[in-house]
């Protein structure tokens, strides 16, 4: 995801929301960045609700911003997760249970 991509989810997230640009920038920076890099560095399989989860719990924890606040500015920002998501699925298909040759469409497989 390009800077100009995480801006333009975070003006979105701010504008449908009632929370301040700084507290949602950080949510997203923070929430991106760990599926991202949890992915790239595991060797363990992951289901897309399972690594959502995942980063939901690891955002509430590393920002300390309320959990309904995050889930909340997440769930706004899903059409973003679910770009990155898709992004790391052609990149390394492998990590999250697919193999090279899947269809985009199809779901990872359980964990």
């Amino acid at each position: 995801m390009t800077d100009q991509e995480l801006n333009r989810a975070v003006q979105y997230v701010t504008a449908s929301t009632s929370y301040g640009r700084d507290t949602v920038d950080e949510i997203l920076k923070t929430g991106l960045s760990e599926m991202t890099s949890l992915v790239m560095q595991s060797s363990k399989r992951f289901e897309r609700d399972v690594l959502l989860e995942y980063v939901s719990q690891w955002t509430i924890k590393r920002t300390g911003q309320p959990e309904p606040l995050v889930r909340e500015v997440l769930g706004c920002a899903s059409r973003w997760l679910d770009e990155v998501y898709e992004e790391i699925a052609k990149r390394q298909p492998e990590a999250l249970g697919l193999s090279p040759d899947d269809d985009d469409d199809e779901g990872a497989e359980a964990v």
